[in-house]
C-alpha cells in the first residue's frame, strides 16, 4: 500500500476519449437499424456491414447534424470541412478490415467543458471529436474453442470525445464524464444510456514525479461515472507502486474487472502509425455552410449551465440543482414553470421531483406518484399548467403540504386537473374563519393543560392544540389560520 507521503509526491495525469452513440434511426454508413439493443445477432445488418465486395457506403446525413448539436454543446462550433479515413486492422468483428473513421481532419476542434470539484470550477479543454463506424461484437464462451461474431452493432454511427490530458484526480475524470454525458443528453445527440454502452468511456492514467508526462496506460469500455473514478485510482496507485519498485510503466491496453476492483493488461497499446491510416476514396468530404450551422444552432435545447442558472435564480442549493438536472425532462418542466409562475413554484415543483420515483426501461428517471405509477402521457404544455395550479393551491392555503403530495400522485396518474382531484377526495383546507374558530373554541375547552402550558410561556403547546384542531378537522382545517385564531382566544 503506498503512503500518502509517497502519493503525494507523484502528479498523476488523466485524458479521457468517450465514444457516444449518436441517436439516429439507421447507421452512419447503411440504411441498416441503428438499436440493437434487445436484436437477435446478426439481424440487423446489410450488404455493407458484412463489406462485401463493391458495396458502397452512404453517409447518414442526420449523424452530421448530431455531430454539428454535439460541438455546439461542447462550446465550440464543427469546422467546415472534415473528411473520412480508413484505420487499418483485423479482426472478426470488423469484416472490411478498416474501420471508417476520421483521422487529421475531424469535423469537431477544440471546444471545452467546465466541472465542479470541492466546490472550485476547472475548465476541462477538448482537443477533438470525431465521426466514426463502430466494430461488431465477439464472444468467446467459457470452454469452448471458438468465437462468435455478432454484427449488430457494425456501423453503429459514434462520436469519440477526446479531452485534454489535464485532469489530475479521479474526482476530476468522473466530475468530467457525468458533465460530458449531461451535455450529449440535454443536446439530444445520444440516448446516454450506459448500461446498453451508448456512451463508453477509455481513460488514460500516467504519473510522474517531473513535469514531463510519464508513460500512460488506457483503461477501456467504462460505463459507469463509480467505475471511472475506481479505476482511475487504482492505476494511480498500481503506477506509483511499480515505480517505486524500480520498475517501467508498459504502454498498454487495459480492462477493468468490476468485481475484483482493479485493472487487468489487454493487450499493448498500438501507436497511430500502425493502423496506416489513408483517406476513404469512396465517401466525399464534409462541406458544412455557415447557414447549416446557425440553422443548428438556432434549434439547440437548453443545456445544463443553462438550467443551473435559471435554478439559481430559483435558489435550489448546488445539490438539489444537479439531482433536478439528472433527469432532462424534469428539469424542463420546473425551468417551464419558473418562465410561466416565477421563482415560489418552480421551487416547490423541484422539491416534488425529489419525491420517490423509479426508472424507465431506458434507465431515466421519471417523475412519479409516491406509489410508483408511471404518470398517464399528459403533454407538457398540460403538465406544467396543472403543476403550476396545484402549487397556486398551496400558496392560496387551499391544500396543505400533505394533501398536495397526496393530489400530485393522482395528478400524475390520471393527468386531470388538482382541483377536480382535491375536490373529489375532500381535501380542500377549510379557510372559514367562523367554522375553523368553532372548532379552537372547543379544542381549548377539552385541554386546559396545554392552555395553562402556553399561558405560562411554553409555545409549543400550541403546536399541540394546533394538531388537535386539525384532527377535529380531519386535516381541512388551514393550519395557520388555526394558529392566529389560538393566540386571539388566549390573548397572546
Amino acid at each position: 500500500m503506498i503512503g500518502q507521503d509517497i502519493r503525494s509526491a507523484y502528479t498523476a495525469t488523466i485524458g479521457i476519449e468517450c465514444h457516444v452513440q449518436l441517436k439516429t434511426q439507421t447507421k452512419l454508413f447503411s440504411g441498416a437499424n441503428n438499436d440493437a439493443r434487445e436484436a437477435a445477432p446478426n439481424t440487423l445488418v446489410n450488404h455493407i456491414d458484412f463489406g462485401l465486395p463493391g458495396a458502397l457506403p452512404v453517409l447518414n446525413q442526420a449523424a452530421v447534424a448530431l455531430a454539428c448539436k454535439a460541438a455546439l454543446a461542447l462550446n465550440t462550433e464543427p469546422q467546415r470541412f472534415s473528411k473520412f479515413d480508413r484505420k487499418h486492422y483485423f479482426y472478426p468483428d470488423l469484416p472490411m478490415g478498416y474501420q471508417i473513421t476520421q483521422f487529421d481532419e475531424p469535423i469537431i476542434l477544440g471546444g471545452y467543458i467546465d466541472i465542479a470539484v470541492d466546490g472550485e470550477t476547472k475548465r476541462i479543454g477538448i482537443t477533438r471529436a470525431h465521426l466514426e463506424a463502430d466494430a461488431g461484437k465477439s464472444t468467446h464462451p467459457a470452454g469452448a474453442n471458438y468465437s462468435l461474431v455478432d454484427l449488430n452493432r457494425a456501423g453503429t454511427p459514434l462520436l469519440e470525445i477526446v479531452s485534454e490530458p489535464v485532469m489530475h484526480s479521479a474526482a476530476e475524470a468522473k466530475a468530467y464524464a457525468h458533465e460530458l454525458y449531461l451535455r450529449m443528453r440535454y443536446a439530444d445527440v445520444s440516448e446516454a444510456n450506459l448500461y446498453y454502452g451508448n456512451m463508453r468511456f477509455d481513460v488514460n492514467v500516467s504519473v510522474s514525479k517531473t513535469n514531463e508526462l510519464g508513460t500512460r496506460t488506457e483503461t477501456k469500455n467504462l460505463n459507469s461515472f463509480r467505475s471511472i473514478e475506481r479505476a482511475v485510482e487504482y492505476e494511480i496507485a498500481r503506477q506509483i507502486e511499480l515505480l517505486e519498485q524500480g520498475d517501467p510503466i508498459v504502454q498498454e491496453t487495459r480492462g477493468w474487472d468490476d468485481n475484483a476492483l482493479k485493472t487487468f493488461s489487454q493487450r499493448s497499446k498500438e501507436d497511430a502509425h500502425d493502423y496506416r491510416y489513408m483517406p476513404d476514396p469512396d465517401i466525399p468530404p464534409v462541406l458544412l455552410s455557415d447557414e447549416y450551422v446557425a440553422e443548428i444552432a438556432a434549434n439547440m435545447n437548453e443545456l445544463p449551465d443553462d438550467f443551473r442558472a435559471k435554478f439559481a435564480n430559483i435558489g435550489l442549493d448546488a445539490q438539489t440543482t444537479e439531482d433536478v438536472l439528472a433527469d432532462p425532462q424534469i428539469a424542463r418542466l420546473v425551468g417551464l414553470v419558473y418562465d410561466d409562475a416565477g421563482a415560489e413554484h418552480a421551487k416547490r415543483v423541484a422539491f416534488w421531483t425529489m419525491q420517490p420515483h423509479s426508472n424507465d426501461s431506458q434507465g431515466n428517471s421519471q417523475l412519479q406518484s409516491e406509489n410508483g405509477v408511471k404518470p398517464k402521457e399528459v403533454d407538457e404544455a398540460s403538465q406544467v399548467k396543472n403543476l403550476i395550479a396545484l402549487s397556486k393551491m398551496v400558496s392560496a392555503n387551499q391544500l396543505s403540504s400533505t394533501a398536495a403530495k397526496e393530489v400530485l400522485a393522482d395528478m400524475l396518474q390520471s393527468g386531470d386537473a388538482p382541483q377536480s382531484i382535491a375536490e373529489a377526495k375532500n381535501l380542500l383546507q377549510v379557510s372559514d374563519e367562523g367554522a375553523i374558530r368553532a372548532i379552537v373554541q372547543a379544542v381549548l375547552a377539552a385541554n386546559p393543560r396545554a392552555v395553562d402550558d402556553v399561558r405560562a410561556g411554553e409555545m409549543k403547546a400550541i403546536g399541540f392544540l394546533v394538531g388537535q384542531v386539525m384532527k377535529e378537522s380531519r386535516g381541512k382545517a388551514n393550519p395557520a389560520l388555526a394558529t392566529d385564531l389560538i393566540k386571539q382566544e388566549l390573548s397572546l
